[in-house]
């Protein structure tokens, strides 16, 4: 254990940090009628308020985004956790800016655009965010609320 719980103020800091650093998440969705989960990884840009991934048109994840419009995501290791709740707009490639294309495929390493299957892009907008390292901070791990940074 840690010596001390972070400060709300810290943890934000921290977590702006893992989103702007960190290059992949689990992503876990369910399709929109049974409620099956499914969950990858995959790479993700964050702009600095949304977080851009993207998947093959025909993935189950894609689905799943497009007949939900929900998703978890899963960022760090067990000890040191970001998980994001979000609303989730599809962004099909041919209507993505080129500025905001590129960015994610500097950070990311892979192009979809390139790719001669089709790729979706998903923003997601969060809504709940936790942040925790240890079970001393599992009091106060709420970060965001309704889309809304606490503190």
């Amino acid at each position: 254990m840690s010596d001390s719980p972070r400060t709300l103020q810290q943890r934000k800091q921290d977590t702006l940090d893992r989103l702007a650093q960190d290059v992949d998440a689990w992503v876990a969705t369910a399709d929109g009628e049974g409620g099956t989960p499914y969950m990858v990884p995959l790479s993700f840009l964050w702009d600095g308020a949304t977080l851009l991934i993207s998947t093959p048109a025909a993935s189950p994840t894609s689905r799943n985004l497009q007949a939900t419009g929900k998703v978890r995501l899963g960022i760090g290791p067990t000890r040191d956790v970001v998980l994001i709740e979000g609303s989730v707009q599809t962004v099909p490639a041919g209507e993505l800016s080129d500025q905001l294309g590129d960015a994610f495929a500097a950070k990311t390493g892979f192009d979809p655009r390139r790719l001669s299957s089709p790729y979706l892009y998903f923003r997601i907008q969060p809504q709940r965010l936790q942040a925790w390292r240890e079970a001393d901070e599992l009091e106060g791990r709420d970060l965001m609320r309704d889309g809304h940074w606490l503190g």
